[in-house]
């Protein structure tokens, strides 16, 4: 597309006010190829020739050649690099070399393992070879199974289906695995946190299968780019591993607009609604015939975005506004295909769309992509970003800012966004709540011994015992065994969840199961009063049954969503680590926080306007974790109080920006981490501010967090102070979850805190500052 003719029409529309902060303009490149050393089959070399890829990108030759030399490869390259190519080929390969060769792919989602289903029939219809390939998932008729497990030589599955359905009758599936040569994980990128350290230890537990069924399949990992490749594909395996990120893909170049909305007060730091301007421009795009997704970072917010794009798009052109759609998780696979197919062939313009879309299905031709908002990570900007000129072409995406901390510091700092590598990817196996339900999970396939530690760790002893003690297991002659009181524990694992023992949503009147929800965060997302989303649709929480672990839930249209208000204490277990960080002393350490929801507010959409707030009497709940934590010199305290600054209010307000900047080094969201700042800590008689990991057990945000303190204060020093907001906003220190409702928050004090701690003089601007 011509972006920059599109970009000089939407500055001269009246309601254009200098919303475009930066372009950044980012060059084509030509492909660059290279030769395998050994030609493939010629079936698969004649395959590609049809199929208009005669020739290999540099890092496609690279990951076949590591591979074929035995190693595991993580293939670490932008969207749309050709990176399936990289575990069909060699995949194929040994198929065809090896009579009853299998191999396993994990996908995800559904969706796309459908869609790379297709793509491999596709490959292998080309070259003209009899190889099988099923999906194997929960819509899998159990009529098909058994002759799935028979037959297939390539089984595509999702990581829930393989720790449920596969691993604990891995009897069933012995010639499967006995056979299997070969394990490809999709997107790995999206295997992180509590879900990520789930999956690991599930992969564990088939490298166990596989090695008692005398198989030593190699891995191949495929991933948007990270910070950490190879210390993360290391970390979800267990094995080490040669990474390639060599991108040799063409690349048609891309015009990356960062879309800030205007102020509306410069005082309190108010903008124009985020999402009313994405809607703006989605629908100028669409006008222009440009083909657009919209993403927005939840289901209700795509539905909405629909609704105001079509509304907008009905009052010049009614045929127009028929040729956008919604698409989001929780349709039917049907629906999901029909928009996919509508898109691919034209007949719709835009969608507007959850990251359901941001993994690589295939959906065509796109020239432009709307991001509402900063998804969390760099990694997730380039994925969505990268669904539009996947062909070559040159295309345009938009960042539109959402008024929090990071969001406005890439505003102020496109050169830090577009020069910053990626984030890390953090997982941990060693979680205590997430190995032991696995450690459960492995006994039932077969009984542990002491030499399954090069498994699960060598904290695995520790657990083991822990288990016997709780009456879980029982050992005898040095092998550990299920107790016969413990049926089937794959059941009560949720991969994506700390817990066992989860709160269930049901539906008012027919008793259907809706979904089930983490104790650790029920009383904040399912307490009375709350309003609920479950695959798009609106639920308000009239009951919650606490002994009974159930949350009742009727159908609603509210116009508003609810926000919990919450109080937090934290407690010191345990000091892991410390040292000096600038100015300052910093620790890491083994924590217990006690949350107790005090009430929730409810909020009008779009505007974020408050509507009301209710007070609730629910019971305390306190779980174990990981947090990092910091003193404020003498020095320091004596600067805030001669000043005549809150010193309470400035230490809040340090918490909020830094936990706001967070994201920017470690993969995780907002919501995925906790502050506690105060005057004076019981445990430590000093003044004091927490980070800590909201997931119990912790899944690295802490130590990420920690290793990198002093970048973290430098970029929050950076997002305070060059705020235009007088007394402070949510650009910079206010927090949406904040359950102190905001109060007492001191913006100057924080600036003189962040100063101090990094031992930055107090006349030196934030300019001085490295981010």
């Amino acid at each position: 597309m011509d972006t920059g003719a599109f970009l000089a029409h939407v500055k001269r529309q009246p309601w254009y006010k200098d919303q475009v902060a930066h372009v950044e303009a980012i060059t084509p490149r030509a492909a660059r190829y290279a030769d395998l050393d050994e030609p493939l089959p010629s079936a698969l070399s004649a395959a590609l020739e049809k199929l208009g890829m005669a020739r290999l990108y540099v890092h496609q030759a690279r990951a076949i050649t590591t591979l074929r030399g035995g190693r595991n490869v993580i293939v670490c390259t932008p969207a749309a690099s050709g990176k399936t190519l990289c575990y069909n080929l060699p995949v194929l390969e040994t198929l065809l070399a090896e009579k009853g060769a299998r191999a396993l792919y994990l996908f995800p989602t559904k969706a796309l393992a459908q869609d790379q289903l297709r793509a491999f029939e596709g490959l292998i219809s080309a070259a003209g070879v009899p190889v099988h390939a099923a999906t194997y998932d929960g819509d899998t008729p159990s009529v098909e199974r058994s002759a799935v497990r028979r037959s297939a030589q390539v089984l595509i599955t999702n990581p829930d289906m393989l720790h449920a359905g596969i691993l604990p009758n891995h009897r069933a599936w012995s010639r499967f695995l006995r056979r299997l040569r070969y394990i490809v994980v999709d997107e790995a990128h999206t295997y992180r946190g509590v879900f990520g350290s789930h999956v690991a230890l599930t992969l564990r537990r088939l490298r166990r299968l596989c090695a008692f069924y005398g198989a030593s399949p190699r891995f191949v990992l495929s991933s948007a780019t990270i910070a950490n490749p190879e210390e993360h594909a290391e970390r979800l395996t267990g094995l080490p591993f040669q990474v390639v990120d060599e991108d040799g893909a063409p690349y048609g170049g891309k015009d990356f607009v960062f879309w800030n909305p205007p102020l509306v007060n410069e005082a309190r730091g108010t903008r124009r609604s985020a999402n009313s301007e994405a809607s703006q421009l989605f629908t100028e795009l669409v006008k222009a015939g440009t083909r657009t997704i919209l993403f927005a970072r939840s289901r209700r917010l795509a539905e909405l975005l629909y609704v105001y794009s079509r509304e907008r798009l009905q009052e010049t052109d009614k045929a127009l506004a028929k040729r956008i759609s919604p698409y989001r998780a929780g349709y039917t696979p049907e629906d999901r295909r029909r928009i996919e197919k509508a898109l691919v062939q034209g007949d719709l313009l835009g969608v507007s769309a959850t990251n359901a879309l941001e993994l690589g299905v295939d959906i065509g031709d796109l020239d432009a992509t709307v991001l509402t908002g900063y998804p969390g990570s760099i990694a997730s900007v380039w994925q969505q970003a990268g669904r539009s000129g996947r062909r070559g072409a040159r295309s345009l995406s938009a960042l539109v800012a959402l008024d929090n901390p990071l969001d406005q510091y890439f505003m102020r700092h496109p050169d830090i966004f577009f020069g910053k590598t990626c984030e890390h990817a953090l997982i941990s196996p060693s979680n205590p709540h997430i190995l032991q339900p696995h450690l459960l999970c492995a006994a039932y396939e077969f009984p542990l011994t002491e030499l399954d530690i090069k498994y699960f760790g060598p904290e695995m002893s520790g657990h083991v015992a822990a288990l016997v003690e709780q009456g879980l297991m029982h050992e005898r002659r040095a092998t550990w065994y299920l107790s016969a009181t413990v049926a089937y524990p794959a059941e009560r694992v949720n991969l994506r969840s700390t817990s066992n023992d989860p709160y269930t949503i049901v539906e008012e009147g027919t008793g259907a199961l809706l979904e089930t929800v983490e104790s650790a965060v029920a009383f904040f997302q399912i307490h009375p009063g709350a309003v609920y989303l479950h695959q798009g649709e609106t639920y308000l929480i009239t009951e919650l049954d606490i002994p009974g672990r159930t949350a009742h839930a009727r159908a609603t249209d509210a116009p508003y969503y609810t926000q919990a208000i919450d109080l937090t204490d934290i407690r010191i277990r345990k000091v892991l680590e410390e040292r000096v960080v600038g100015a300052s002393r910093a620790y890491l350490g083994e924590v217990e926080v006690v949350n107790r929801v005090l009430g929730y507010k409810r909020k009008r959409h779009v505007t974020e306007e408050l509507v009301g707030a209710e007070p609730l009497d629910l019971p305390e709940q306190p779980f174990s974790t990981v947090a990092l934590w910091w003193d404020i010199p003498e020095p320091l305290l004596n600067d805030v109080a001669h000043a005549g600054l809150d010193l309470s209010g400035g230490l809040h307000a340090a918490e909020h920006a830094a936990i706001g900047m967070l994201p920017l080094y470690a993969l995780c969201d907002r919501n995925d981490i906790g502050g506690v700042s105060t005057p004076l800590h019981p445990d430590t008689g000093k003044p004091q501010v927490f980070i800590y990991d909201g997931h119990p057990g912790g899944v690295g945000i802490a130590e990420k967090g920690f290793e990198l303190l002093e970048q973290l204060w430098s970029a929050t020093l950076r997002a305070v102070a060059e705020c235009p907001c007088e007394d402070g906003c949510p650009s910079c220190i206010q927090s949406p979850k904040c359950g102190n409702n905001n109060e007492p928050l001191d913006k100057v004090a924080a600036r003189v805190i962040l100063r101090g701690v990094l031992g930055v003089m107090p006349g030196a601007g934030a300019a001085s500052v490295s981010g």
